[in-house]
């Protein structure tokens, strides 16, 4: 890997291409290459049958220049330092500092191929990047360019193990606050990786960990627990509080409660369970029987309006 320093002072680890990828790139852009000039001359000695042979030579001499040398640098203007065997291999032509090239870092490099790669058949270009630090052409290092690998091996990611069960929720108390995050770093990388180191290496590192980590938080480690354990226990509390704080701020926290607190709704009753009765589980008291309501009193049919006397007889 090299380690380049932008303007801004940032660090950048990049992966060198070597000989071997940069010399497989450019065989595949090659081979396109003529294969596009060849069908293209063709196109173009028929079409300039009728002139003489004066023109036919320009023309020839023409789309050669355009073939092997103005194709590849506009592709690798347009394309920012990626070509078809580039691409297929995994490589791009990036500036010293990172960036992506332009038309005058293609210009510089595809005017030095033309006499390191085509008329020396690619013997100068491999002597220089045999020769180079990180595998630079004359053309790389006259353009200011440099060919990386963006293709990195993925890496897995091993999991922290779990603490012993007698250690589970014994720290549940402890101030975790002071440990810096370069700390939790360095004792999850111990702790996926103790596996591979010598056992007497792998004990001197877990109690130089656990020792910075109870001067962090302020207790010390335990009497009778082992240093790995101690430190797979606190990195379980630390992974047990971060996943309370995420449900907390997904479900909801509780009014007047403190920042990440949740209240998780509690379980229905189960069906039978001591103290409570009913039919299909429905929760019902089981306590002394309330009093009975009074009965209602009995309905009465309603008192008929009196009747209105006008003073008027009808007839017999």
């Amino acid at each position: 890997m090299s380690d380049l320093v932008t303007g801004d002072a940032v660090v950048l680890g990049l992966r060198p291409a070597r000989l071997p990828s940069r010399g497989l790139a450019y065989c595949l852009d090659i081979a396109v290459y003529l294969s596009g000039y060849l069908a293209v001359a063709v196109g173009l000695a028929y079409a300039t049958a009728s002139l003489d042979e004066a023109a036919q030579a320009a023309v020839a001499v023409s789309s050669l220049v355009l073939g092997l040398f103005g194709v590849p640098i506009a592709v690798e203007t347009l394309s920012g330092g990626r070509s078809l065997g580039k691409l297929a291999c995994g490589l791009r032509v990036v500036r010293d500092d990172g960036g992506p090239i332009r038309f005058r870092h293609a210009l510089v490099r595809g005017a030095m191929g033309v006499v390191e790669l085509l008329l020396t058949f690619g013997s100068v270009a491999c002597a220089a990047s045999l020769v180079s630090e990180r595998g630079r052409r004359i053309g790389d290092v006259f353009a200011g360019t440099l060919v990386v690998r963006e293709r990195v091996p993925r890496q897995q990611v091993m999991p922290v193990p779990p603490p012993p069960p007698w250690l589970a929720g014994r720290f549940s108390g402890l101030d975790l606050s002071a440990v810096p995050e370069g700390l939790w770093l360095a004792v999850r990388q111990y702790l996926t990786r103790m596996g591979q180191l010598d056992p007497q290496v792998g004990a001197a590192m877990a109690a130089r960990l656990a020792d910075d980590l109870a001067t962090r938080t302020g207790a010390p480690v335990p009497a009778g627990v082992p240093a790995a354990a101690f430190l797979m226990a606190v990195v379980h509390e630390r992974q047990s509080r971060d996943a309370a704080r995420a449900f907390g701020r997904a479900a909801g926290a509780v009014p007047g409660a403190g920042a990440g607190a949740y209240a998780p709704a509690p379980p229905p009753p189960a069906y039978g369970a001591p103290g409570m009765s009913g039919t299909y589980g429905a929760a019902v008291p089981a306590g002394p029987p309330a009093a009975a309501a009074p009965a209602p009193a009995p309905a009465t049919a309603p008192t008929p309006a009196p009747e209105r006397r006008t003073g008027f007889a009808p007839p017999a």
